[in-house]
């Protein structure tokens, strides 16, 4: 038995390592905490870049989030299939993928689909591929808010682009999005400083437009540093879009404690040999947890001072003087310091209620294409 609060593991003999176990009581109360922190669900957007879990999406679904985010065509399209309302396609759609994305939306004709850009090129492709065959498409523009990733300043450039929307055939101006993951200050005071001067921004620039006459039906805002932060401004037609919280990791939990969420996604390993005394090895290499970030990649609430040596394919080496005393074989909870592109390395997640697994659901996006 593993007995780790708030991780119980009654019988891991039989399940094989390395695998990650969702520990389901707490995805739900994590999924609650996020609507009463947005303040209904109608302000809620979450990402599914996280779990891409289509029976993840039919918690949120019973819960009545309606209103969904993602990063890919395939969320997209497992998304619809459960049976989303209202799906954003939060990522920058270029070569086969705005035609890609129009066929997925001539599909679900009862699944309202949302698309962003953040340049005219990106405009005038989707509006090529969308015209004549669905639409029109409601599209945000991505406002660069400070990260520098994606987006557009919100300047004139970003004002021209936002009113092309409502000429270009199969396209109709939507709203905006503002994503601020660069805001990630451990103190909350700073980083609510920060978020609030960047929505000053996006209702400053939103204010322009309807000026003119042109529609924002809705402002995008945010993600996990910042979610509560942003439900607490209460700008109207905002809706927040959290993703990492869903399953929530060890670095979020540990720089963000005012975040009242668990981490409720974890992976079995087994120690597989002890080549000498104070060291062991694991079987948990990144192919089975992110190699990201460049620092210890899980904490092993078993092994809470264990020093992370070596992080190859198929091998974690660790070192502690506690190894000493476990067993080859024993089986240990690793909490992924990156959840995210942790889930996507699994096919498969095995689901734990009251200590036991009791279902196996499927990690229904993990790759690229289903069948759009």
């Amino acid at each position: 038995m593993i007995d780790a609060p708030p991780y119980q593991l009654l019988d891991p003999d039989p399940l094989e390592s390395p695998s990650l176990l969702i520990f389901r009581d707490l995805v739900e109360r994590n999924l609650d905490a996020m609507i009463q922190i947005a303040g209904g669900v109608d302000r809620l957007r979450p990402h599914a870049k996280t779990h891409k879990s289509a029976d993840v999406i039919r918690m949120f679904l019973k819960r009545g989030v309606r209103k969904h985010k993602c990063a890919t065509i395939a969320e997209a399209e497992m998304l619809a299939e459960a049976g989303a309302d209202d799906v954003l396609l939060a990522y920058p759609l270029v070569g086969p993928n705005p035609d890609r994305y129009v066929r997925l939306i001539a599909a679900f004709p009862e699944t309202t689909f949302r698309a962003l850009v953040d340049s005219p090129d990106a405009a005038q492709q989707l509006s090529q591929a969308a015209s004549g065959r669905v639409g029109p498409i409601p599209t945000l523009i991505d406002l660069d808010v400070g990260m520098g990733r994606t987006g557009i300043a919100p300047d004139d450039a970003a004002f021209t682009l936002y009113e092309s929307l409502a000429r270009l055939p199969g396209l109709t101006p939507d709203g905006l999005h503002a994503y601020d993951g660069h805001l990630n200050d451990p103190d909350l005071e700073t980083r609510t400083r920060a978020a609030r001067a960047a929505e000053e921004v996006v209702l400053s620039f939103r204010d322009r437009l309807i000026s003119q006459g042109l529609p924002v039906s809705r402002l995008v805002m945010g993600g996990t540093p910042t979610f509560a932060i942003h439900a607490s401004f209460h700008a109207p037609g905002a809706e927040c879009s959290p993703g990492t919280v869903t399953y929530h990791d060890h670095s979020y939990a540990t720089k963000f404690p005012d975040l009242p969420f668990t981490p409720a996604a974890l992976l079995l390993t087994r120690l597989v040999s002890r080549p000498r005394p104070g060291r062991a090895c694991l079987d948990l290499g990144h192919k089975a947890v992110a190699a990201d970030p460049s620092g210890p990649r899980a904490f092993l609430p078993a092994l809470p001072d264990a020093k992370f040596i070596v992080h190859s394919e198929e091998h974690l080496v660790i070192e502690s003087p506690s190894v000493d005393h476990l067993r080859i074989g024993e089986p240990l909870l690793a909490i992924p310091t990156h959840v995210c592109p942790t889930s996507a390395l699994h096919r498969r997640l095995l689901v734990v209620v009251d200590g036991r697994v009791v279902d196996e659901w499927e990690v229904t996006a993990r790759d690229r294409h289903l069948r759009f």
